[in-house]
């Protein structure tokens, strides 16, 4: 995930919170100059999206076309290009994709020429936020609808209640630690602490589980490497101090390489609960096979990705479109795999369903044609107080 750039958010002049202007970007500085829109940098607590608040024109000269600035081709992000495919394909848009492979500088040349193109609607997955931020600004600037995962700015901000995705992780855990090892267990939580935005996701963890008496956390440590290779290597370290290890909680990549450790050291149990989070492929096969992994707490990208396409179509139309929106944290066990996949194989019936896509998401703000300077260009939250 994306650290959310307070510092940069923190560096800019404090400015009002509607029809701001006075900064440009200029290459990939930042310096006074040419009048350029800024949205709303000042945080905002936005109340429950209506579509109704506001009646719009439609913008004109743009193309009817959907483009996903992806980062790279890493499965989570694979299926927000399937939601869109599906969502363009349902209203009428033509769909393209450019993929960055991770490099900051071709993803801002990829996202300039879509701008010059004309392309009326764009969702981005910035590799790196800051850098892109001004061909984003200018996208806003000229009127197109921009989805962001996660990084400002953007029309309409995605984003994940962190502290209560860990919590839904915590929660299973904490069932079940009191309902099948009897209220003892040892923990292992791999935590990303150094990353601002995931932290809280580690305190939910944290206050959870230490309200059980029986519970000790034996390690409470980050990876070097957020990887899988990063989790067994650190796994497997923890193993010669505390051999006998009852839960191990963290991100999926991690988690799934501790439980590489766990089986080279001979170490893994049938009742042992090892969660994550991320809802990676490898995970939900671990589940489905039974053993030691017992949930993934998914955040269902094909149905958000599906949600911003038509949030795309929607500005193009000259519709409302929310100015935030939370991807609900969805725990994944041996009990409720088969319905996700189900959920994630339609998106668009997920959509169509309000009680569904309730489970799913949640909407914030309103945004349109006629009010595009007032797009969030702070690091959003629904947990913001």
């Amino acid at each position: 995930m994306i650290n959310p750039l307070w510092a940069w958010i923190r560096s800019l002049p404090t400015l009002r919170p509607r029809r701001v202007f006075g900064l440009a970007f200029v290459g990939m500085g930042l310096c006074v100059g040419m009048a350029q829109a800024q949205g709303l940098t000042e945080p905002v607590t936005f109340g429950a999206f209506d579509p109704d608040v506001d009646q719009c024109t439609p913008p004109e000269g743009f193309e009817p076309v959907l483009a996903f600035v992806q980062d790279n081709g890493r499965e989570f992000m694979e299926g927000v290009r399937f939601g869109l495919t599906e969502a363009a394909a349902d209203r009428g848009l033509s769909f393209e994709v450019v993929q960055a492979e991770n490099d900051p500088v071709r993803q801002a040349g990829q996202l300039r020429d879509l701008i010059a193109a004309g392309v009326g609607a764009m969702v981005v997955a910035p590799v790196d936020p800051m850098s892109l931020a001004p061909e984003v600004v200018a996208a806003l600037e000229a009127g197109a609808f921009v989805g962001s995962i996660v990084a400002p700015p953007a029309t309409t901000l995605l984003n994940a209640p962190q502290y209560l995705t860990g919590k839904t992780l915590a929660d299973a855990a904490a069932t079940y630690i009191q309902t099948e090892l009897g209220g003892q267990a040892k923990v292992v939580l791999l935590t990303h602490d150094s990353i601002q935005f995931l932290a809280p996701r580690f305190t939910a963890m944290r206050d959870t589980l230490l309200q059980i008496r029986g519970v000790e956390i034996v390690a409470d440590i980050s990876p070097v490497t957020v990887d899988r290779a990063g989790g067994a290597a650190t796994m497997s370290t923890i193993l010669l101090a505390h051999p006998d290890v009852d839960v191990v909680l963290g991100a999926d990549t991690v988690v799934l390489g501790a439980l590489d450790a766990l089986r080279a050291a001979g170490r893994d149990r049938p009742d042992q609960f090892l969660g994550g989070i991320d809802g990676e492929p490898d995970a939900v096969a671990e589940i489905k096979a039974g053993g030691p992994y017992k949930a993934t707490v998914a955040l269902a990208s094909p149905i958000f990705g599906y949600a911003l396409g038509q949030h795309a179509a929607d500005w193009l139309a000259g519709a409302s479109v929310p100015q935030g929106m939370d991807i609900l944290p969805i725990a994944i066990t041996a009990d409720t795999v088969e319905q996700y996949e189900r959920d994630l194989a339609d998106p668009a019936g997920v959509y169509a369903d309000a009680g569904r896509r309730s489970t799913y998401l949640s909407m914030y703000g309103s945004i349109c044609a006629d009010t595009a300077d007032e797009f969030v260009n702070f690091p959003w939250s629904s947990e913001a107080p």
